[in-house]
């Protein structure tokens, strides 16, 4: 019986791939267990390690440390790792500028650290990932994490809520560009989900406003689990006519 999930075969590259990252070594340990083979991306070779540690058939998969900052890099890069190890199937950008920024201290360097790697990497690894011999054959998907923030305003979040919201356009853009060559081009779009980020955001936020975030997710917070299995939807065969669309995985947080 056909699996549309099924990625055995096909490589794919993941940002944010640390294994201090709930939601990028979820994603990791998912899409390894489906069978795909992964060039894990972040800024430190031993965190990408630790992940690599955890997946399933770890000899399969590769670690690529990069500073994704460096934006003009990114494309050249792209094309030396797709050479020496063969084109993506699907490209995977988790890694995320977070945090909240009130109003009174919002800066230059603030905008432009939440936007060079929210917005910005997310439209050069596009340009590095649509590159002849970088994608493979067929095409692919990319697929962004972003965030119900660019969906629904959020007290004191207005750079991150802004730069997710301009990867929503990024996103919808791309897909019409790049649909002749069968590149598909998504974005899951989180809410809460449990793990360390949360429990610092948790931290930060009076009682009765946690209380009132609480009561904003009807079918409670997530797991990064939930984030990875959407994530895998739209890579996998399962998405394949889908393109240019926002899925919420929140728990009801935009429906209210």
């Amino acid at each position: 019986m056909r699996n549309p999930l099924d990625l055995t075969g096909r490589r794919l590259l993941v940002t944010g791939a640390s294994a201090d990252s709930d939601i990028g070594r979820e994603i990791c340990r998912t899409l390894a267990g489906l069978g795909a083979a992964l060039t894990l991306v972040g800024r430190r070779a031993d965190a990408l390690e630790a992940t690599r540690a955890l997946l399933d058939g770890p000899e399969r998969h590769g670690v690529a440390p990069f500073d994704l900052t460096d934006l003009d890099a990114i494309p050249g890069w792209m094309k030396g790792l797709a050479e020496a190890g063969g084109p993506f199937a699907g490209l995977v950008h988790s890694a995320s500028e977070q945090g909240y920024s009130v109003l009174r201290q919002v800066n230059r360097a603030q905008f432009d650290r939440y936007f060079t790697l929210n917005v910005g990497a997310s439209l050069m690894l596009a340009r590095g990932f649509h590159q002849k011999g970088v994608v493979a054959p067929g095409g692919g998907s990319i697929v962004y994490v972003g965030s119900v923030a660019g969906l629904k305003g959020q007290k004191g979040r207005s750079l991150y809520a802004a730069s997710k919201a301009a990867l929503v356009s990024v996103a919808q853009s791309l897909a019409l560009e790049l649909a002749d060559k069968r590149i598909r081009v998504n974005v899951v779009a989180p809410a809460v989900v449990l793990g360390a980020k949360a429990e610092k955001q948790f931290a930060m936020l009076p009682a009765e406003q946690n209380a009132a975030l609480a009561a904003a997710h009807p079918l409670g917070y997530g797991a990064p689990q939930d984030v990875a299995d959407a994530v895998a939807y739209l890579l996998a065969d399962s998405g394949r006519w889908v393109t240019g669309t926002v899925l919420p995985v929140d728990g009801g947080f935009t429906a209210g």
